[in-house]
């Protein structure tokens, strides 16, 4: 019988039964900085086990991947923990280590809101932007509006307008509204693209405007979407009023050559290396960056976020003790988000 994973001080041990030897192997998939080497497990008495030492994260999101004996892999969730996180691409399991927390906003009332489908066809794209405006129950004036990508993920992942209910119902923040972005071809658009950037200023937010009337605007993003909001404030700084960036997918040929088969990898070094050299910096608003501290992006974001700093933006960085993931993003919403409207008021 499979055995749900076991948590000591120090180190943590997965398990998975095949009494008949079925598997080849078993390999733990993971984004927590565990070395390569690491993460096969080993076959004794009808059981592959792996035991790690405890990675610098509360909270930790996993896969097996299995190896047929005839080659056929499979990818799964462990079976034999209950604990799973959603995602785009389908479930992981989770472990949530003695020092974890959830935020306790998630224990808050909570109001629903109204969403109304936007649909803004671009020419620059050549293809429609769609996505959702949010507005929450009884609101009816012009308000701020916060800009998110990939914002329907960050509403049902990362319960982003639940967040933004719950704070302002503690007049936290003011009420606001929030557009919900969905990208179109995510790696092609989201990876500072020019032609992306102008159909987001030039086309997207004047509609948005005509629907959702409002004074500042934010953005936000999360991965490439954070590239992209930061690229879209470099090539139209009269924007956005601030940013919020989570785990900006900045990537550097000095620490991120594992990415370089990505499209468009070298274009994205490009843009962030006149980030780091503070290229025609014309406005320098504040910018709110969280990232994981078991993330491979954790190196190019702090870069980033001295850069700015030294620039003259009111940068802050803010570590979370988690992954690449959805949670991560929503866990650390507080109180850096509402600190950003704060500071954007």
């Amino acid at each position: 019988m499979t055995s749900a994973p076991v948590v000591a001080r120090g180190s943590v041990t997965f398990r998975l039964a095949d009494q008949y030897a079925r598997l080849r192997g078993v390999r733990l998939q993971q984004e927590v900085r565990i070395p390569g080497d690491q993460l096969n497990f080993r076959y004794r008495q009808g059981t592959w086990r792996l035991r790690l030492p405890r990675p610098a994260v509360d909270r930790m999101e996993y896969l097996f991947e299995l190896r047929y004996r005839n080659d056929d892999r499979q990818t799964m969730p462990d079976p034999a923990n209950p604990r799973r996180a959603p995602g785009a691409f389908g479930e992981k399991s989770v472990i949530e280590f003695p020092e974890y927390r959830p935020p306790r906003w998630l224990d808050l009332p909570r109001a629903d809101g109204d969403y109304a489908e936007l649909h803004v066809q671009c020419r620059a794209l050549r293809a429609t932007i769609s996505g959702l405006l949010w507005t929450p129950a009884g609101l009816t004036g012009p308000a701020p509006l916060l800009v998110a990508h990939d914002g329907p993920e960050y509403a049902e992942y990362a319960a982003l307008t639940r967040f933004l209910d719950a704070m302002s119902w503690e007049e936290r923040i003011p009420p606001l509204r929030a557009a919900l972005i969905q990208p179109v071809d995510r790696n092609e658009t989201y990876s500072a693209s020019a032609l992306y950037a102008g159909a987001l200023v030039r086309e997207l937010l004047p509609e948005i405007t005509k629907c959702a009337p409002h004074g500042k605007r934010i953005g936000m993003g999360a991965s490439l979407g954070a590239l992209a909001m930061l690229h879209a404030h470099a090539r139209h700084p009269k924007s956005f009023d601030g940013l919020l960036l989570q785990s900006g997918s900045f990537f550097r040929q000095r620490y991120d050559k594992q990415e370089s088969g990505f499209p468009r990898y070298r274009r994205i070094t490009r843009f962030v290396g006149t980030v780091l050299r503070g290229v025609d910096v014309e406005r320098t608003i504040p910018i709110a960056i969280t990232c994981g501290t078991g993330e491979e992006n954790r190196a190019n974001n702090e870069d980033v976020a001295a850069a700015l700093t030294e620039q003259g933006y009111p940068t802050w960085l803010a570590e979370v003790r988690d992954g690449h993931t959805w949670t991560g993003w929503r866990d650390s919403f507080d109180p850096h988000l509402p600190a950003l409207i704060e500071a954007v008021s």
